[in-house]
């Protein structure tokens, strides 16, 4: 009897740890607080920027921000529109190009994000850059990052002892921290994320760039040019689904994402608020 109240607890304390990720609707596992998550996640990344020596293009520096800010105002339109504002405080946006032949990109909790110039040679043009930082911004707004590490603390401490570890320690959260944001991780300065997650940034990508105005179709000739390097898997991929499932998920996501690309072209001017929109 003990062990079934046991069991219940853990299953109501892991069902109150769960959110929902904007767009899909995918439960996921959430046991760690954003505050927590943006405080660790913001000393690596300071950490990191400090020592990383950024490109000395000016032309795709400003490149990068111009784009990955227009990603940034697609969200804020797309969350004002579904009255959702208030999943994106804390957020506070940055966009860095590091002088790197890395083919690669990677983001942090609350819209840090860089991109390596390595992997321009790739992107091509505006939009294809626009396929990258759109990608990485789904991956902040769905919150990988917190969900990554609620489960890792659950691997790693077991469910039945996660309550009392989060209750009275936040060092819990700083170790696990530091394994999923570790500077010596193996790709970038972040551990991979799953294969899920990865079509669901893919997914949510494909929509942020077509509200921003960039064609989404664009993202299948962007990832056949990153699956022709022979047996050099570019860093970018090597972390992502194989290129031809991720192809094939990819246009099935389309119809979708065009709906969206179409509406902004009907617009007679550039959509800047939620009044501009009917989603």
């Amino acid at each position: 009897m003990k062990q079934a109240f046991l069991l219940l607890g853990v299953v109501a304390f892991l069902y109150h740890g769960c959110s929902s990720v904007p767009v899909t609707g995918r439960q996921q596992l959430s046991l760690v607080s954003d505050r927590e998550v943006l405080s660790l996640s913001l000393q690596q990344y300071d950490d990191y920027i400090k020592t990383a020596q950024k490109s000395t293009n000016k032309a795709n520096t400003a490149l990068v921000v111009k784009v990955g800010q227009n990603i940034a105002n697609a969200v804020a339109v797309y969350y004002k529109a579904n009255g959702m504002e208030s999943l994106l405080e804390g957020y506070a946006w940055e966009f860095n190009l590091i002088k790197d032949p890395q083919v690669n990109a990677f983001c942090m909790p609350g819209g840090k994000i860089v991109v390596y110039e390595g992997i321009l040679t790739y992107t091509q043009t505006e939009t294809g850059l626009a396929v990258v930082l759109g990608h990485e911004v789904a991956h902040a707004v769905a919150k990988h990052a917190n969900e990554r590490m609620s489960q890792q603390i659950v691997a790693q401490y077991g469910s039945s002892a996660v309550g009392s570890l989060l209750s009275k320690s936040s060092s819990v959260v700083q170790t696990i921290g530091n394994t999923v944001y570790g500077l010596g991780a193996q790709y970038g300065v972040m551990l991979p994320f799953n294969r899920k997650q990865e079509l669901e940034a893919d997914h949510l990508g494909l929509i942020f760039m077509a509200i921003a105005g960039y064609n989404p179709s664009e993202s299948i000739p962007f990832w056949q040019r990153m699956s022709t390097q022979g047996n050099s898997t570019p860093e970018f991929m090597s972390t992502h689904p194989s290129d031809g499932n991720r192809i094939a998920e990819i246009q099935k996501y389309l119809p979708d994402a065009m709906q969206y690309y179409n509406g902004m072209k009907q617009n007679t001017t550039t959509p800047k608020t939620s009044k501009d929109w009917k989603f």
